[in-house]
């Protein structure tokens, strides 16, 4: 097995600058929300976490619990938040089909 070229693919993997680059991206998701809409998302996902079912961002618009965001990107810091603070755990994950959403990471959660 040919180790040629490893050493350059292994150097140009820095862990620590994709988790800034994610948290920056979160981060300006986040600026960019409605707070309202920011507010009654986080509602949302306090409720389908108290029915410890699982889900996903989807449902909470099926639900008729909070309305889509401006950027579906703006879903990822509110559940990022709710599972930090102990509310939600990941459950499975995959990649979503949706075109719109670019194979974009597809978590189902429930309620922790």
């Amino acid at each position: 097995m040919s180790t040629k070229g490893t050493s350059t693919s292994i150097a140009r993997f820095d862990a620590a600058a994709g988790e800034r680059l994610k948290n920056d991206g979160m981060a300006e998701a986040d600026d960019s929300s409605d707070p309202a809409w920011a507010d009654q998302c986080d509602a949302a996902i306090e409720e389908m976490a108290r029915r410890r079912i699982p889900f996903q961002a989807s449902d909470l618009v099926k639900q008729g619990l909070v309305g889509e965001p401006d950027k579906h990107q703006q879903w990822g810091p509110r559940f990022s938040t709710a599972a930090k603070h102990g509310l939600i755990r990941e459950l499975t994950a995959s990649k979503s089909k949706r075109t719109s959403s670019r194979s974009s990471r597809l978590v189902t959660w429930i309620g922790a």
